[in-house]
């Protein structure tokens, strides 16, 4: 990096802490700073919601899985996240939007109270929390490896550089200032995916190497197999359940994007937009990740340097630096958005539980009190990313694929279906066995089983069996033990009728002076 391309980063810098301080104007209560008060654009909420899906584990972890097996990357990533969220924009996205619109809440948990009761509500707040410091710490980890590649800072200085700016914006600026800097961030990714995109069909040309010819190198032999290595059949249908519940609201910060939107029926909207550019945009930001072999040789073993090795070689400065910002804009859209996400499950979930002034705040020291929780989180989240690589932790990409994907669906699986008719008769029995179960299959398949099996257990048996023994328990006992109580039933048809007219008008949401009141069974 030169002069150029640190304007460039500074630059970035400076425009998302302005957005910050001006979105601080829109924040005057507890809805506005997790929800935008419901009055987000749907066009808004779907990049919002398509950009904090991002990170730069993108251009490290699964741009090692391009450098090694090719298109395999987009198969088992994005065009999963692409399908859940096409599936979800009908299914979860207009019920988790009533979350708001209907039931007044703030936070994607805050629901289960009722829904459930209150243990099952604190037992997924909390263990929903504690994967989130880990993943977000994997992400901060990921930008601060690009950032230590490109100029030479520790790991550590890249976490603190990346986590105190996005902590300023985010902190102060909600939700509103999320979806502001996540829709100048796509702009970003967009001239910086093109312009990488642009720099490697030319070199190519260079080498004579042609656009389609490309596939018959020998540094490509089965790089167009879509499932090859360990992202094999099982791999591929495990990450379809897995990202249907993941990406439509499972890890709570995308169903802030749908609570935001004014009505379900924006809602809806909202998601099949950010469907649609998940299933295209991530070809053109993947094609020079596949080509890269051919132009580069990755220093690390798991090829996780290549594409910050490529971007040095082929961009001239200015365009380097862009391409860097666009790596930040990445990790800080979805780091800012959990932050949120999380800072609303804190406030409005576990301090009424924990505090009996916190159930007495008003809307000022409602507001502080999230502000503080997002700061806290940004914290602890920069205090795990120095630990990633460490033997507790391993890689960044072992984090976000075992870690991430295997200990979502325990958790996802009693807030997701707890949303749908079908459903209705599971109740707290069903939904804390699948989750407790669940949780211990994860530990189990991943570390005694594992270490019992010669060569491991395969890495798509790790992240699916979770899912699918909270799901099969989910079911099975809501059948063989039902607890539809009038009070549940209330809640599931609250936010399955079609009644759409209290739209925005319904946003405001009330203080947590009742949160630490169960229901009644």
């Amino acid at each position: 990096m030169n002069g150029l391309d640190w304007a460039v980063l500074i630059g970035y810098f400076g425009v998302m802490v302005a957005i910050g301080v001006w979105s601080h104007k829109r924040v005057d209560n507890v809805s506005d700073f997790f929800t935008a008060g419901g009055k987000m654009p749907w066009w808004l909420s779907g990049i919002s919601h398509h950009m904090s899906g991002y990170s730069a584990v993108m251009f490290t972890g699964y741009a090692g899985i391009a450098y090694t097996y090719g298109v395999t990357s987009f198969v088992t990533w994005s065009f999963p996240i692409a399908l859940g969220i096409a599936v979800g924009s009908k299914l979860f996205a207009p019920r988790i939007n009533r979350l708001r619109s209907r039931l007044h809440v703030a936070s994607p948990l805050e629901y289960l109270k009722t829904r459930y009761d209150l243990r099952t509500q604190q037992a997924l707040a909390w263990s929903g929390m504690l994967l989130k410091i880990v993943d977000v710490g994997a992400k901060w980890a990921a930008i601060a490896t690009l950032l230590s590649v490109f100029t030479g800072v520790s790991l550590n200085q890249g976490i603190l550089i990346t986590g105190v700016i996005t902590g300023i914006y985010c902190t102060i600026g909600g939700l509103w200032a999320d979806a502001l800097t996540e829709l100048g961030q796509f702009v970003i990714q967009l001239l910086a995916g093109v312009a990488m995109f642009v720099a490697v069909v030319l070199e190519l040309n260079d080498k004579g190497i042609g656009f389609l010819g490309a596939w018959d190198e020998p540094a490509l032999k089965g790089h167009g197999e879509p499932l090859v290595g360990p992202y094999g059949t099982v791999f591929l249908l495990a990450f379809l359940f897995i990202k249907l519940f993941e990406y439509n609201g499972g890890m709570l910060n995308q169903a802030q994007r749908y609570m935001a939107t004014p009505s379900p029926r924006e809602a809806e909207r909202s998601a099949r937009l950010s469907a649609v550019l998940w299933l295209v945009w991530p070809l053109v930001l993947f094609f020079p990740m596949w080509m890269s072999p051919l132009l580069v040789e990755a220093q690390k073993p798991d090829g996780s340097d290549s594409y910050g090795l490529m971007t040095e070689q082929l961009l001239p400065h200015g365009l380097l630096g862009l391409v860097i910002v666009g790596f930040f804009s990445h990790t800080m859209a979805m780091c800012s958005s959990d932050a949120n996400a999380i800072a609303a499950v804190f406030t409005r979930d576990v301090a009424p539980v924990l505090s009996a002034r916190a159930r007495s705040w008003n809307e000022r020291s409602g507001l502080i009190a999230a502000r503080l929780t997002t700061v806290v989180f940004l914290a602890l989240s920069m205090a795990v990313a120095t630990q990633v690589n460490s033997p507790t932790f391993k890689d960044i990409i072992t984090v976000v694929i075992k870690w991430v994907a295997g200990l979502m669906g325990p958790i996802a699986i009693p807030m997701m279906l707890g949303l749908l008719r079908p459903f209705r008769r599971s109740g707290p029995t069903a939904a804390l066995t699948s989750w407790a179960l669940g949780l211990l299959a994860f530990w189990l398949v991943n570390y005694p089983i594992n270490w019992s099996v010669d060569g491991g257990v395969p890495l798509q048996y790790q992240v699916s069996v979770p899912l699918a023994v909270s799901l099969v328990l989910y079911v099975l006992i809501g059948f063989l033990k039902p607890e539809d109580t009038p009070e549940r039933l209330a809640v599931v048809e609250r936010v399955n009728t079609d009644d759409d007219s209290s739209g925005a008008a319904a946003a405001a949401v009330p203080g947590p002076r009742d949160a630490a009141v169960p229901a009644k069974d």
